[in-house]
C-alpha cells in the first residue's frame, strides 16, 4: 500500500462538514488500483474512493461517485489524483466514471 498524500492531508466536504483525510493506494485482490481515504487525525478508514471493475487498464480507476460517495469524483479531480473521466461503465443501476491516475 502506498501513501498518495504522504506529506499532507486534504479536506473532504461531506454533509456540510469538513474532514481532514489522507489517501492510500493499494491493489484489489482481483487486480486493479484501489484508493482509500483515512481520517488524518485518528487514522481510521473514512471512505473507499474506487470500486473494482474488470478490464481496466493499469493506470485506470473506477470512481465510486454514488450513494455515500457522491462528490468523490470532484474531490479526486480537484486534488490532482485523477484526470477527468474518459469513459463510463454501467454497473447495476448506476454509471461508474473511469479515470486515469495522475
Amino acid at each position: 500500500m502506498s501513501d498518495i498524500t504522504k506529506d499532507h492531508s486534504m479536506t473532504y466536504h461531506l454533509f456540510g462538514e469538513a474532514y481532514q483525510v489522507t489517501l492510500q493506494k493499494s491493489t484489489y485482490k482481483n487486480g486493479g488500483t484501489a484508493i482509500q481515504l483515512f481520517d488524518a487525525v485518528d487514522g481510521f478508514p473514512f471512505a473507499t474512493a474506487t470500486t473494482w471493475m474488470p478490464d481496466l487498464a493499469e493506470n485506470e480507476v473506477a470512481i465510486k461517485n454514488y450513494s455515500e460517495n457522491v462528490g468523490m469524483l470532484n474531490f479526486l479531480m480537484e486534488n490532482g489524483i485523477v484526470e477527468a473521466p474518459h469513459r463510463e461503465i454501467e454497473s447495476g443501476f448506476t454509471i461508474v466514471p473511469v479515470c486515469k491516475l495522475k
